[in-house]
């Protein structure tokens, strides 16, 4: 059997990158990792604000126990490996070991309103007031951050889609493309 092929699925948040990952897997009856299962508060730089200042390099995001986990996956016999990451191959310590970058290029408004209705419906502790302080720093900086990262993945990525689907038709989309990739 061929090495099996890491695909990471792409974009900012809200964009539906866990959703798909979920349907790909289940659809392939293949393994999938969640980046915000490994991210913890040494994780992401203190001052975000600052870090995009001086460039947001996404290698500064650490999550050592998501490549060990992925390195494990790996040594097993799969298909294809999902992996929701919004960075791609742009994390120093991912990219060797992603094949395929699918960007999940969503209009901003619409990852905003997705991000925004998932903290309503899971009701988590106060959440009016963390959606507040969410949209605080979404105006004050986290809307640009994720355009930077969004286009550094863009110019690294294997396929882009930026229309709005449903979950289905966005995995069948990208099945359809990973099966013409192995033939």
């Amino acid at each position: 059997m061929d090495r099996v092929k890491v695909v990471a699925i792409s974009g900012a948040s809200g964009c539906g990158k866990t959703s798909t990952v979920r349907q790909l897997a289940n659809d392939f009856g293949c393994p999938s990792l969640y980046f915000d299962d490994y991210v913890n508060s040494s994780s992401y730089p203190q001052d975000m604000k600052k870090w995009n200042e001086m460039g947001a390099d996404v290698s500064e995001i650490k999550t050592p126990e998501m490549v060990n986990s992925l390195r494990k996956l790996m040594a097993g016999n799969h298909s294809y490996i999902f992996v929701e990451d919004p960075f791609g191959r742009e994390r120093s310590c991912m990219s060797s070991l992603i094949d395929y970058v699918v960007l999940l290029d969503q209009p901003m408004d619409i990852c905003l309103t997705r991000v925004v209705r998932r903290n309503i419906e899971h009701c988590l502790n106060d959440s009016h007031s963390s959606i507040l302080k969410y949209l605080d720093y979404y105006e004050a900086h986290f809307r640009d951050i994720y355009i930077k990262t969004v286009n550094q993945v863009r110019k690294n990525c294997d396929l882009i889609i930026q229309e709005v689907y449903p979950v289905s038709k966005t995995a069948d989309l990208i099945s359809t493309w990973l099966k013409g990739k192995a033939r």
